[in-house]
């Protein structure tokens, strides 16, 4: 039984969305095609006509600053983003993200954009896109446009992209400035390579011995990717100590969503042991703006 009938590999993304208008029966994007041809082998996904393989398209495997911003490219393989040192200049919780992602042989072909089309809440390196306030870019026939990136999520492996007919071609992240960290880490089963238990992205910026800004992610937190607002509002102008740290943890505690995984966790096991994780990342990013 054919997986597909037709594999196309367009070189950008003109030919690509072409392809998408013209395929004579249910098209997909393909890209490392680790979920996917697992997905297609083994009955859980619909049939498929055309696959549309992204890996070759210009557009989508630039990995450079741009004005005041980083682009880092949906196509680029997770190896490839761990190993740039713009990357690591810029987001390094992205850069410890990636680095996480399955085992070395997935993070070969595996790419960025795909950890964060499939849309789960606790997918490494969409928590930590999400920590460095990342926009998409997405494409369609009518052209490009920019989206925030947590309007790409509207559930558990939901994404906002509209079927056969966009494509995700990259992210942006602001650059970073003196006084500005990231850290993400990741609690999971021994020697595991699959979605973590518990995971957290923190972005800070220093004001002399205050928190001038905070952004925190924490996965999964809720049935899409999840900022701890009200924890990032109540660390904002004050020194990190002990006190912040506890109002923030109990802001987090009050509006993150834990859910029970009958494979990973239970959602009390979760808020359990969010407090040890949260305070090691947070205090990792402190440490790296000075």
């Amino acid at each position: 039984m054919n997986l597909w009938h037709e594999y196309l590999r367009p070189t950008n993304l003109s030919q690509a969305l072409k392809a998408f208008a013209e395929a004579p029966g249910p098209v997909l994007p393909i890209a490392g095609g680790t979920d996917l041809l697992l997905d297609l082998k083994q009955g859980r996904h619909s049939p498929v006509h055309t696959l549309v393989d992204v890996m070759s398209i210009a557009e989508m495997t630039v990995l450079e600053v741009r004005g005041t911003e980083l682009f880092v490219g949906a196509a680029l393989p997770v190896n490839r983003i761990v190993l740039d040192p713009l990357v690591e200049a810029h987001a390094q919780a992205l850069t410890e993200a990636c680095n996480l992602i399955a085992g070395p042989q997935v993070r070969n072909v595996a790419t960025l954009g795909g950890n964060v089309a499939h849309a789960l809440p606790a997918a490494d390196g969409t928590i930590a896109l999400l920590a460095h306030n990342a926009q998409a870019e997405v494409a369609g026939l009518p052209g490009t446009r920019r989206v925030a990136f947590k309007e790409l999520f509207l559930g558990p492996g939901k994404s906002s992209l509209k079927h056969g007919q966009e494509l995700l071609v990259g992210f942006y992240l602001p650059l970073s400035k003196k006084g500005q960290a990231s850290c993400f880490k990741r609690i999971m089963r021994p020697q595991g390579v699959a979605l973590p238990i518990l995971n957290c992205a923190v972005w800070l910026e220093r004001d002399n011995d205050h928190i001038k800004d905070a952004r925190i992610a924490v996965g999964p937190g809720g049935g899409t990717p999840f900022r701890a607002a009200q924890a990032e509002d109540l660390l904002r102008g004050k020194p990190l100590n002990e006190t912040t740290f506890e109002s923030a943890l109990e802001a987090l505690l009050a509006q993150a969503q834990f859910r029970s995984s009958a494979r990973r966790a239970s959602a009390d096991y979760r808020r359990h042991i969010v407090s040890g994780l949260f305070k090691d990342v947070l205090e990792t990013a402190w440490q790296r703006t000075f």
